[in-house]
């Protein structure tokens, strides 16, 4: 069983380091959130094909020791070797030793058990303290902790956010009973949320954002991680303004009239 836990709150990367133009601005983002206190950067090389990560790299740079590092290999990645291969890629990359946290991005065709080897693997070199996975239901979950080194997973990244709720219904209660986090990509809705006239309503009773809302809701569930893109400093200071909401009893009651949680288990949203 896993004893790695999570802060409750990181900075994501996806679509960052994939144009030049941009990358002052991305690595700006990542280091004004890391002097407001972030200390989880989520990222992986299928983000601008390592790009991200040589954003990250760059943002982190002298103060890698306050940092919680997660980062992704691709499915087609995952085998006994191409894993090991494809973590140093990312680690040369990153700029760093060890990764905190090394995630299979999705499920692939290569067997979960040569995967879970290569990763094991990777931490008894301390190359990854810690491993997991990115976009497993509750079937993959179950056939992941059948295997003998399966419940060394500590997390798994799937899309959450208010308007989605799928993984309540089982996934959810699953990883909570493994004491697996769970860490919640999108959890504004790519944006969507922000619109949503009833969000909107719950958030100017509240006296906050949309955006503080929506997040508030993400973290108030026990063992669930929010990783929300780190666009701006002005979207960034919202963003972490919602690190000290706490929702009342009639918004919380609002929230789950307008967004219902599911009544029966469906298949796990990805983007």
């Amino acid at each position: 069983m896993p004893d790695t836990r999570l802060p409750k709150f990181g900075l994501g990367t996806w679509r960052m380091g994939e144009h030049a133009r941009h990358r002052a601005a991305e690595v700006q983002a990542l280091r004004a959130g890391l002097d407001l206190g972030v200390t989880l950067i989520d990222t992986a090389e299928m983000y601008g094909e390592g790009g991200a990560e040589e954003i990250v790299a760059e943002a982190i740079e002298g103060r890698r020791d306050g940092v919680t590092l997660v980062s992704k290999v691709y499915p087609h990645n995952a085998g006994a070797r191409s894993a090991i291969a494809a973590c140093e890629r990312s680690l040369a990359r990153l700029r760093v030793e060890a990764i905190d946290l090394y995630l299979l991005h999705w499920r692939g065709r290569i067997p979960l058990a040569e995967t879970v080897g290569a990763f094991e693997k990777l931490r008894r070199d301390g190359k990854i303290r810690s491993w997991g996975v990115s976009n497993f239901d509750t079937a993959d979950m179950r056939e992941l902790l059948a295997l003998p080194e399966g419940r060394q997973c500590a997390a798994n990244q799937v899309l959450y956010h208010a308007g989605e709720r799928a993984i309540e219904f089982a996934l959810l209660p699953l990883c909570r009973e493994h004491d697996i986090d769970v860490m919640a990509y999108s959890p504004l809705g790519q944006g969507s949320l922000l619109d949503d006239r009833r969000l909107v309503a719950v958030a100017r009773r509240a006296g906050a954002t949309p955006a503080q809302v929506a997040l508030a809701f993400v973290l108030a569930q026990p063992g669930v991680v929010a990783i929300p893109k780190a666009a701006s400093l002005a979207h960034l200071r919202d963003d972490l303004a919602a690190r000290d909401l706490v929702l009342d009893t009639a918004a919380r009651a609002e929230l789950e009239a307008a967004f219902p949680p599911p009544r029966r288990e469906r298949p796990l949203p990805m983007l």
